[in-house]
């Protein structure tokens, strides 16, 4: 009797495995309800060989903002065409703004190629950070069939990104969005970033330590905010440690050493015009410190950039009596161009600049060519949880079957047959 029909179970067996949830991978969502913005990063891993500029039009960001972002030596002749190897991890700059009440980047745009595909534009081009079902959304009023692509049609690429107050634990951070591989656990990219597993799992809202290849987490990176007046147009200038930024009409440059809070800004060595940086009422340019030993302490004087006004650049003196003299300004390390990639970095994001070249160093004198300014935000709100699945509804039949697993189906058929027979 207790064989009498078992085929007959396997039918509503399989019918039960079929209608599981499909198991996605999840991403950090900031919910918000203003319009303000802030600075923001993306992980991102290079598809293939590409230039720099060529990167740069992929996120349609200024080719000199991607590479102060590495702390990538920006004085290489003719850098903008170097060409960067396949593999190579890079922290790419970003606005991070407010649509329809979650934070992301909508402001990346992608002219298809023959034989583009949503999955492929997703999965590989920009590996990861975006999702085919996402692009499919974004783009529902132009694309009619995701299977079939015009040449050269325009798509909008949601990118992932968190503000979360320009904060971490109380302590200034800017968010880069990371995209999880086979080989990560949440110990390594802690590790990596100099940041806790539960710090992690705190932003984004994880219930256990737990994660899988394609997951985007939010990571806080320390970094060094300025205190510019919200009239600036770099207000909320936020440089995370290890890397540059160049402000002013390229006139100014930022930098941000490792294990540091404060931001430091000096001239850049530029072949454009740029107001006066000399501090008012004493002969010291933007950058000049001076020191005095006294039996009280060290009196320290100092030329600090104040922000980027109606074309004007700020400079403010100061003077304080601090306990001893400070030493010589420490920058982050400048790289050259990569041109090859280490063996780790062909299975997960290579460390930081900063991570690999050891202390800081002075740096070299640069010249930057004019292409824009950097724009700073003010920050948004604070963190919030992580979800899973995407965003265009519940996933199809087919899609649930194709990741069961072909030899479960098979143990289940040969076991209702046998059953049967017997």
């Amino acid at each position: 009797m207790a064989n009498k029909n078992p085929i007959f179970l396997f039918f509503p067996t399989m019918l039960f495995l079929f209608n599981l949830p499909c198991i996605t991978p999840k991403s950090t969502i900031e919910p918000c309800s203003t319009s303000d913005s802030c600075n923001s990063l993306l992980g991102y891993t290079l598809y293939t060989d590409l230039k720099v500029s060529e990167v740069a039009s992929l996120f349609q960001i200024d080719p000199i903002y991607l590479l102060t972002a590495n702390a990538i030596d920006i004085s290489y002749p003719d850098v903008e065409n170097h060409i960067l190897p396949s593999q190579l991890f890079l922290k790419i700059p970003i606005i991070c703004s407010c649509v329809d009440g979650i934070r992301k980047s909508v402001s990346t745009r992608y002219k298809t190629r023959p034989l583009d595909t949503l999955s492929l534009i997703a999965d590989s081009i920009y590996g990861g950070l975006v999702s085919a079902d996402q692009l499919r959304e974004a783009n529902s009023n132009s694309v009619s069939d995701p299977s079939l692509l015009d040449v050269g049609e325009t798509l909008v690429v949601p990118l992932p990104c968190t503000c979360f107050n320009g904060t971490d634990n109380y302590l200034p951070a800017i968010y880069m969005s990371y995209v999880v591989r086979t080989v990560d656990t949440l110990s390594s990219i802690a590790s990596r970033y100099s940041t806790t597993i539960t710090d992690l799992m705190t932003v984004n809202a994880m219930g256990g330590p737990d994660i899988k290849d394609g997951d985007i987490l939010a990571i806080p990176l320390s970094a060094c905010p300025s205190d510019f007046p919200r009239y600036a147009s770099d207000y909320a200038l936020t440089v995370p440690n290890g890397s540059y930024a160049i402000t002013a009409g390229h006139c100014v440059q930022c930098s941000c050493v490792s294990g540091s809070k404060n931001l430091y800004c000096m001239p850049a060595s530029l072949a454009v015009s740029c107001s006066s940086m000399q501090c008012k009422n004493s002969n010291l340019m933007l950058g000049n410190i001076t020191m005095q030993q006294s039996s009280a302490g060290c009196n320290v004087t100092s030329c600090n950039y104040g922000g980027f006004v109606n074309g004007t650049i700020i400079t403010i003196l100061s003077a304080s009596l601090q306990p001893r003299c400070p030493g010589p300004q420490v920058f982050p390390p400048l790289i050259a161009p990569p041109t090859v990639v280490g063996p780790d970095s062909l299975f997960s994001p290579a460390p930081s600049p900063i991570q690999s070249a050891g202390p800081g160093a002075t740096i070299p004198k640069t010249v930057v060519p004019s292409t824009g300014t950097v724009q700073g935000y003010p920050p948004a709100n604070g963190p919030t949880g992580s979800f899973s699945g995407s965003n265009s509804g519940s996933p199809s039949l087919v899609n649930n079957f194709a990741r069961i697993p072909l030899a479960l189906v098979l143990a289940f058929f040969l076991y209702a047959v046998t059953s049967y027979s017997l």
